[in-house]
């Protein structure tokens, strides 16, 4: 499985998990637990980008996960401007960005091993 496929199903996942357990999601990432909206609106997102990427094909595919770590470096510098402001404790919040800038990698290297396959097959050609 590329990588590109494992963070489409790990997007997934987070957000099933977000959407049934939002309390459970929330305290996990060091937040109130008193209203699951925010953390439920999360989910949806997540779902809906990590099936739009499985499901496309080509360009499309590539633009989606362009688009996926565009969302995850913006979640990566957010978890660590709350932690700056004392809004998530450190060791949550570097644990956040730590997850967010691993996204983004993995991602990368999707995109990276996808055109070195496209770039070999036509050479090959």
């Amino acid at each position: 499985m590329n990588s590109m496929t494992g963070l489409s199903l790990g997007r997934i996942a987070v957000g099933i998990a977000a959407l049934a357990k939002p309390d459970l999601v929330a305290s996990t990432m060091g937040q109130s637990t008193a209203s699951p909206l925010m953390t439920q609106w999360f989910g949806s997102r997540e779902i809906a980008l990590g099936a739009a990427t499985l499901l496309a094909k080509g360009s499309a595919r590539r633009n989606l996960g362009v688009l996926g770590m565009a969302v995850d470096a913006a979640d990566a510098a957010t978890a660590y401007a709350g932690m700056q402001a004392g809004h998530v404790n450190k060791q949550i919040g570097g644990a956040l960005v730590a997850v967010a800038a691993g996204a983004v990698f993995s991602g990368l290297l999707g995109l990276f091993t996808r055109t070195k396959r496209t770039s070999k097959a036509k050479t090959q050609a």
